[in-house]
């Protein structure tokens, strides 16, 4: 699924590419993934694209006031666990982007066919949970209004996020994956931040002492910001690439930690699995197999 630092760089080149220019056309195939039933999408046609940005795990495209209608819309989606974007740039043939080229159904979700180049959402797999919303404010979207803070806000202090973490008694590694308390990481950034700040991903979050919030405060800032850095400047096919080249523990099962040499080691869940090091989270010890596990004795 892409996080952070994935979108921010996606959200950079779009708009780097796309603002300015003017919608000409747009498909949803699929009726579950759009979300909202008005505004309709005939009402982005003709509308120049102002910017791009991202929210959390969400991207924004918003688009300025038509010619019958003085008011701007968003296009905003959530690529979900198996979605992406695929860009073709210039001018495409007009064939290319009428609607009746695409099938509901099909690896294709949306398409929006600008002036001078064609978005198509995409999605693999037989589980679709992509998410499009066509709205006239952002925050009508509710997976925006409950947002958490954006961990690399200026505003989001070491302070905060000790809050964020003594609300209950909850798994730290699920606290950071939870979009209402902290916005934009997933399964693999929290799986890497963990890893830096020592601290396994079962450890109650309301038992770190303040030297540990501080190390993990910090470590959020290393990998995200370590994260965009690899990501700007990149076209969006070759976000996932870039992504995969930077894990350490994420993905790596079976391979030597890059900081102790020892191996990494997998929990895998009915839907996803999570990496660590023994060495360097849980004191050498080995994290069961199982949802509620607990470390073996």
């Amino acid at each position: 699924m892409p996080e952070l630092p994935e979108l921010v760089g996606l959200s950079q080149f779009l708009n780097a590419e796309l603002a300015g220019s003017v919608l000409e056309s747009v498909q949803i195939t699929s009726f579950t993934a759009l979300k909202t039933a008005a505004p309709s999408e005939r009402e982005l046609l003709g509308r120049v694209l102002k910017d791009v940005s991202r929210q959390g795990k969400f991207i924004d495209l918003r688009f300025g006031p038509s010619t019958t209608d003085d008011v701007g819309l968003h296009f905003i989606f959530h690529l979900a666990k198996a979605g992406w974007l695929r860009f073709s740039a210039g001018v495409v043939p007009a064939e290319q982007k009428r609607p009746a080229a695409l099938k509901p159904g099909g690896y294709i979700t949306a398409r929006l066919g600008f002036d001078n180049a064609r978005i198509d959402l995409t999605e693999a797999g037989t589980r679709k949970s992509m998410a499009i919303y066509l709205v006239r404010e952002a925050s009508e979207v509710p997976g925006i209004a409950t947002l958490g803070p954006d961990p690399l806000a200026e505003d989001f202090t070491v302070e905060q996020l000790s809050e964020i973490l003594s609300r209950k008694r909850a798994q730290i590694k699920g606290v950071l994956r939870d979009q209402r308390q902290i916005a934009g990481i997933g399964n693999a950034y929290s799986d890497e931040i963990l890893h830096l700040a020592r601290l396994s991903p079962f450890a109650p979050s309301n038992s770190l002492s303040e030297e540990q919030v501080q190390t993990l405060f910090d470590s959020i800032r290393s990998i995200l910001q370590q994260a965009i850095a690899q990501a700007s400047g990149k076209p969006a096919s070759e976000l996932k690439d870039a992504k995969r080249s930077s894990m350490r523990v994420h993905t790596r099962t079976g391979e030597a930690c890059p900081v102790c040499g020892d191996t990494v080691h997998e929990v895998a869940f009915a839907d996803r699995s999570l990496q660590y090091c023994p060495s360097c989270q849980t004191g050498g010890k080995l994290l069961a197999d199982r949802r509620m596990s607990r470390l073996l004795k």
